[in-house]
């Protein structure tokens, strides 16, 4: 396996200004020290409470808003069929940069409302069609072919081209959306729950979408969600993410089968079952999620965590991994005792 991307310490602080100057008195830590691996091809699937951190990393990755600190390594795809190792740096790389080393419409993002994201003001031919202005090289009559092509390969026709995004029903506007990204033939798709504003059966017809689409062009998915049987549909690993850090990597199979983290195992225990089961075993967490402005010191989830100890409370955990698996890692000074814990206090050790 080959990087595309590669996160190293990366944080996001959002200022907090007050007084009459409005200076900045403080910050939202949304993000606050990630190390991340994506290779190419992947599809991470990132997932985690409201305001854990999930769509500020996708933003940060193609740089919507700028990183407060930290490092995004870029890889050319050039450099890895060659074998080389070599990244580029472009957490502050300027938009001329970008276009000089090729980098300009090479990570896109689809977003979670297409009702939103789409100008209602512009034709659909338009829409598709812009980025393609943007990166230039295309005649009028190379266009207009391009934006066909796109609207067949999201399973639109040419007969949608004259119309407006409000002529059309969340699921075509979403693919619409996803037309318009992989128009400049990206490597990495940031996909920001594009399913979530969906009916249930139209979320499985963008779901399949979007796995025809990246075999197809070998893309590479950063899958943002909320729906844990979405993302263990589509991804391929899983990143458990809580108040700006990641608390737990694994292989998706591996992290449904053997859950590490106490709060991994409070958000699967809310999976439905069909058998009943899972409202006996549900771990409910107490207290609410501390505030992003002054998150509690050691480990983060120790606020609500039921098995929590004093070393805990002083000291932050590292991502390590797990009986030497390179490709499971865990945040949690307890980590080979947790799925114990759980089975003894909840009767429940995965989903």
């Amino acid at each position: 396996m080959t990087k595309i991307i590669e996160l190293k310490k990366l944080k996001k602080h959002y200022p907090i200004l007050g007084g009459v100057l409005r200076r900045q008195i403080n910050s939202v830590k949304a993000l606050d020290g990630i190390d991340l691996i994506v290779n190419r091809g992947d599809c991470i699937g990132i997932v985690g409470e409201s305001g854990c951190g999930k769509t500020t990393t996708g933003k940060a990755v193609i740089k919507l808003h700028p990183a407060t600190g930290g490092n995004i390594i870029y890889y050319p795809k050039d450099n890895s069929a060659n074998g080389s190792k070599t990244g580029i740096d472009i957490t502050a790389m300027s938009g001329s940069k970008s276009r000089k080393i090729g980098l300009t419409g090479k990570m896109q993002m689809v977003f979670q409302d297409p009702t939103t994201s789409l100008n209602p003001r512009m034709l659909i031919k338009n829409i598709i069609a812009e980025p393609l202005r943007t990166k230039g090289g295309f005649s009028s009559r190379q266009m207009h072919e391009k934006v066909i092509e796109l609207l067949n390969l999201v399973g639109l026709t040419k007969d949608h081209l004259l119309r407006y995004p409000h002529e059309f029903s969340g699921g075509q506007r979403q693919r619409i959306a996803i037309a318009r990204a992989i128009a400049t033939n990206p490597e990495l798709l940031v996909l920001d729950e594009p399913t979530s504003a969906l009916d249930v059966s139209v979320q499985a017809q963008i779901l399949n979408l979007l796995k025809k689409l990246k075999d197809e062009f070998n893309l590479t998915y950063l899958f943002i969600t909320h729906h844990l049987l979405v993302v263990k549909y589509i991804s391929t690993r899983i990143v458990v993410m809580y108040l700006g850090k990641i608390v737990e990597i694994a292989d998706t199979q591996d992290l449904f089968d053997n859950p590490m983290h106490p709060y991994t195992f409070a958000l699967f225990s809310g999976i439905p079952s069909t058998d009943g089961k899972a409202v006996s075993s549900r771990i409910v967490l107490t207290g609410d999620v501390p505030s992003p402005i002054d998150p509690p010191a050691g480990c983060r989830f120790h606020t609500r965590c039921p098995f929590v100890i004093d070393i805990c409370k002083k000291h932050p955990p590292q991502l390590e991994s797990v009986n030497n698996n390179t490709t499971h890692q865990v945040a949690c000074h307890r980590k080979n005792e947790i799925p114990e814990l759980v089975k003894n206090s909840f009767g429940k050790t995965g989903s």
